[in-house]
């Protein structure tokens, strides 16, 4: 079985996929138009595998891999972890290391800095990107095999770009996936909504007069840099140190021409810059939740300067629709990474499910160990108030004996427990996500909280809450004892 340290790229992430029987390779001709995200989507409602198109049409020295998310258990084996919450703990035990006092904290905390320093990006010479450079008329987006998703969509699209920016003011890292259409040659407009990341930095470079800002676009990299990419991490962690932490070493970055740090080990790297007074239209688009998105709207747009390529480039594109596809798993992965992380800002959470079909951010139902009246409002609130949890638009809070991952037993919960005058929170006006297709206004619009929990005497009207039915220990006994008599279990 390959190692974490094999998977340093896209490449040695795909050798892990075929030997784990997780790729499928397609040596019939197959355009990036329509027909390759039509045959992804596909063999994605299937549950898998990976696949890799080895005979692009139109686009001749390019091979295109598709559905790298295929399974999350798959993702979890690329890391080399027992359970994907072993990440978040990493990052914990980091966050929570106590302030040094005597000779031995501070001994312990120089081993902390050590430990810490292992996940810090690490700056190296070479990069098997830069084999072949690009410059003038012969860097075109347009040559490479970019995918048209939907017939619908205003253009072609890089689905999972890796954009990179600097923050001005901290230094630090910010690489998000936002989908980029290409207007031409040359330009392409970045999607990234007032709340990203890459957004804030925007936002900072014209507040300071700044005309341009560099930035760079990562096509392909080891499986936990793509999942960096698309990760809610908090802002200002740099999301260098953040792909350190989950792949469990550094990552490795290479410094392009325009100052700028890229990861190394990408297929190919689109540089160049944003003029910040300068925006245009993008879309429309078919977006995960299974529509082409409102009326268009305007962002930034990145020109081209160069464009740094492997040879024998591999393009990676992800396809969205209507759910599951290859974002619900990424979807469950972030779920997984982060529940450590939201159990220790919320230690009465137990666990929480985002639904395949919930779209990531429509639904979350989450447990809690209740201790008094009001308990599950607070943790609706708390969480509404946590980074990418402000766009969830609907939370199902249930008992901490209420599985949220089997929906039978949420509906029951929800069925029997919520009186909908007193359990059933509306709150107008919110910040919503601005591809919602149900609020009429772009990113605003409401939130909806359900409290499914057994209420205390002061949440029903000073009385007890009634028993719930279970059969006595000895009834129990004596029925397992002669289960085997009564022949239910021999068919019919």
């Amino acid at each position: 079985m390959l190692g974490l340290k094999t998977l340093r790229d896209m490449r040695g992430y795909l050798e892990f996929l075929d030997e784990i029987g997780w790729l499928k390779r397609i040596t019939v001709e197959a355009s990036p138009i329509l027909e390759i995200p039509e045959v992804l989507r596909r063999i994605m409602y299937r549950r898998g595998p990976a696949l890799l198109f080895e005979n692009v049409k139109g686009f001749p020295g390019w091979r295109i891999a598709g559905n790298l998310f295929c399974h999350i258990d798959v993702f979890r084996k690329s890391l080399g972890v027992e359970r994907l919450e072993d990440v978040g703990r990493r990052l914990i035990s980091l966050a929570l290391s106590p302030p040094p006092m005597g000779v031995v904290d501070k001994i312990r905390a120089f081993k902390d800095m050590m430990s810490l320093s292992r996940y810090l990006p690490k700056k190296v010479g070479s990069t098997p990107i830069f084999e072949n450079i690009l410059e003038g008329d012969k860097a075109s987006l347009n040559n490479l095999p970019v995918f048209k998703t939907w017939p619908g969509d205003g253009g072609r699209y890089f689905t999972y770009p890796l954009v990179i920016t600097r923050d001005p003011d901290k230094e630090t890292y910010n690489m998000g996936v936002y989908r980029v259409m290409i207007l031409d040659d040359r330009r392409g407009v970045i999607h990234w909504q007032i709340h990203k990341r890459s957004a804030e930095s925007y936002r900072k470079a014209g507040e300071s007069g700044l005309e341009r800002i560099p930035v760079a676009i990562l096509i392909g990299g080891d499986p936990a840099t793509l999942f960096t990419g698309a990760a809610p991490v908090p802002y200002p962690m740099d999301k260098y140190l953040f792909a350190g932490i989950v792949r469990g070493e550094s990552l490795p970055v290479v410094e392009l021409g325009s100052g700028l740090m890229v990861p190394a080990y990408g297929e190919a790297v689109l540089e160049g810059y944003i003029d910040v007074s300068e925006t245009a239209y993008e879309g429309p688009f078919g977006d995960h939740m299974g529509y082409y998105d409102k009326p268009m709207d305007k962002y930034p747009i990145f020109h081209l300067e160069c464009i740094y390529m492997r040879s024998d480039p591999i393009y990676y594109g992800s396809v969205v629709g209507k759910p599951a596809l290859e974002d619900a798993v990424i979807g469950k992965a972030v779920e997984r990474i982060f529940l450590p992380i939201i159990q220790m800002m919320f230690p009465e959470v137990v666990e929480i499910n985002l639904p395949e079909h919930g779209v990531f951010q429509g639904l979350a139902i989450v447990s809690i160990k209740k201790r008094y009246p009001g308990h599950a409002k607070k943790v609706m609130m708390g969480l509404w108030g946590l980074g990418q949890f402000s766009l969830t638009k609907m939370i199902v809070v249930v008992d901490h004996d209420i599985n949220p991952h089997d929906i039978n037993q949420v509906i029951w919960a929800v069925s029997v427990n919520v009186d909908p005058q007193r359990d059933v929170l509306i709150i107008p006006g919110t910040h919503t996500d601005a591809l919602d297709p149900a609020t009429p206004i772009q990113g605003y619009g409401s939130k909806l909280g359900i409290d499914a929990t057994r209420k205390y005497p002061e949440e029903y009207g000073g009385k007890e809450w009634p028993r719930e039915v279970e059969v006595d220990e000895d009834t129990k006994r004596l029925v397992d004892e002669k289960w085997s008599l009564y022949g239910l279990d021999q068919g019919s």
